[in-house]
């Protein structure tokens, strides 16, 4: 890990570490902070007494963009190497939060910071797509599309190009003209067709981010994420700066405005709105807000962070209160986010879905996404009969057809039943990405013990079978493999494993550790009765 900071307290000009802080607890959280327990036992924000813990979204659910839709809100996040991808989340108080779908059924590369926007009556989403070594067409590393839709709900249409390469994190804004602009990381800036579905003018500088004292530890300056907004007579745009992964003090969330689109932009003369300041917090890399309206006039921002001991669960929607003040700006209420808040106003609802599958129907883009696939691999993944049949390629989970899903719990439990066919193999993981991963795999002959993104050394002494029932266990960053015949008398694997390492820090990449079925080689695997149950 390259977090680099032991502790930092505030000065003048900026953080300093401060030696005294190194290897302190959680500044201003309980020592154990409790939640709520929703389907599965899955923790769960609103704790029932008119009052939420943070996160309102528990696991990897980065880059928020939120869309205030009458009493309706709508969220999506960056889906990056899942497919479909853009799984729509709706609520209607802004903690409790249902999936809808995804609105993106074959991505055309890696998904980074969307935007979600409404105008005359049609919904929009602006997607940038990073060129993956599967991607066929796309021009650029980086690539500017939009999707449209009637409803939330959908039908979305096909990405539609606006051949705008080079940029990310597209952010919508109507100006006090009447005409549509994106506005990009880097202080770039477009104008859009009244449709949004070209650009009417080229890129062209709009505005330089607020720059913070060279002596701040962050991973890098880094503008991005721009989200605008008009209150009263402003244009308001929030930023985040200082990098989203790296040392926890680095991501921040910064504001500027101003009377038109086109500027003078002028700093808030507060920023940072939102930083994280010590490790010794709750949540680190604070960052990428998204302001709204909340029921009852009043004002939040959503945003993501790293929970403080458990980066392995990816960068977590995180809300916080915001105050207008009498000149115009705006400060965070929240705090460190380490104790219970109050409850937005609105009607309480259902939060989340259930992690454990039968197979009876299709919930891919809902729970399970393939990783790293081209759309033509969709044809991989089938259901019927209560099983799930995933074709092979490759030769390990490095190469194979790799089906995912989210988990936000600090502690769970993960069991499926796999069956091969032919020359297959096949298993069930924990999974970051190609490159790091560990579990268990069976090829019919003998069990391979999968950590560290590569095959172990260890020869668990598995009985040669085609058919098992596996286990894994990940509790306090220790994950516990086990295996059984009939599903009745469980054998423990011989080998545990510590996995706080298997972070966006450790292999440059800005995931999550996430539970995985796997189906490699010739043929195919099929899982049965895929279970998940929270541990506490």
């Amino acid at each position: 890990m390259k977090l680099g900071l032991a502790g930092a307290v505030a000065t003048g000009s900026g953080l300093r570490v401060d030696p005294a802080q190194a290897g302190a607890g959680i500044s201003g959280a309980d020592a154990q902070p409790q939640w709520a327990r929703g389907i599965e036992g899955q923790r769960r924000a609103d704790l029932g007494n008119g009052t939420y813990r943070n996160p309102i979204l528990a696991g990897d659910y980065p880059d928020p963009s939120v869309l205030k839709d009458g009493e309706d809100y709508y969220m999506t996040h960056s889906s990056f190497d899942s497919a479909p991808g853009l799984l729509i989340w709706h609520s209607r108080d802004l903690v409790n939060w249902r999936p809808l779908g995804p609105a993106l059924p074959r991505p055309l590369g890696t998904v980074f910071a969307v935007d979600i926007a409404k105008h005359d009556g049609r919904y929009f989403i602006y997607i940038p797509f990073m060129k993956a070594p599967w991607s066929e067409g796309l021009a650029s590393f980086a690539n500017i599309y939009v999707i449209h839709a009637p409803s939330m709900a959908g039908p979305w249409s096909e990405p539609i190009d606006l051949r705008i390469g080079g940029l990310i994190d597209p952010g919508h804004v109507v100006g006090e003209d009447g005409a549509r602009y994106l506005f990009f990381n880097g202080g770039k800036r477009v104008k859009l067709t009244p449709d949004g579905l070209a650009t009417a003018s080229p890129v062209e500088s709009a505005y330089e981010a607020w720059r913070y004292p060279d002596d701040w530890i962050t991973e890098a300056y880094s503008p991005e994420g721009p989200k605008l907004f008009r209150r009263g007579g402003y244009f308001y745009l929030v930023n985040a700066v200082g990098g989203t992964s790296g040392p926890p003090t680095g991501h921040m969330i910064v504001a500027a405005r101003s009377r038109s689109v086109h500027g003078p932009w002028e700093h808030c003369p507060h920023n940072p709105i939102q930083r994280t300041r010590s490790r010794a917090e709750m949540w680190w890399s604070r960052g990428h807000a998204t302001c709204v309206e909340g029921p009852g006039g009043q004002w939040f921002m959503v945003y993501h962070g790293y929970e403080n001991g458990y980066l392995t669960l990816g960068r977590q929607t995180l809300l916080e209160p915001i105050e207008w003040t009498a000149d115009g700006w705006f400060r965070a209420k929240g705090g460190d986010l380490s104790q219970p808040l109050a409850m937005p106003r609105g009607p309480a609802a259902a939060h989340g879905m259930a992690h454990s599958d039968d197979f009876a129907a299709s919930r891919l883009g809902t729970l399970w996404n393939l990783y790293g696939s081209a759309p033509s691999d969709a044809r991989r993944v089938r259901l019927g009969g209560g099983e799930l049949v995933l074709e092979a390629k490759g030769k390990s989970p490095a190469d194979g057809t790799v089906l995912t899903q989210q988990v936000g719990d600090r502690a769970y439990e993960i069991t499926a039943e796999l069956e091969l066919e032919g020359a297959a193999n096949g298993g069930l993981l924990l999974f970051f990405d190609d490159r790091l991963f560990l579990g268990m795999g069976i090829d019919g002959q003998r069990m391979t013990t999968w950590r560290g993104g590569k095959a172990s050394y260890w020869p668990e002494p598995a009985p040669p079978a085609r058919q098992m029932h596996l286990r894994i266990t990940c509790e306090d960053q220790i994950a516990t493999f086990y295996y059984s015949i009939d599903g009745k008398v469980w054998t423990r694997h011989g080998v545990r494993s510590e996995v706080s390492g298997y972070n966006a820090n450790t292999v440059d990449n800005l995931l999550s550790l996430r539970p995985a079925l796997y189906a490699a080689g010739d043929g195919a695997v099929r899982f049965r009765q895929f279970g998940y149950r929270a541990l506490g």
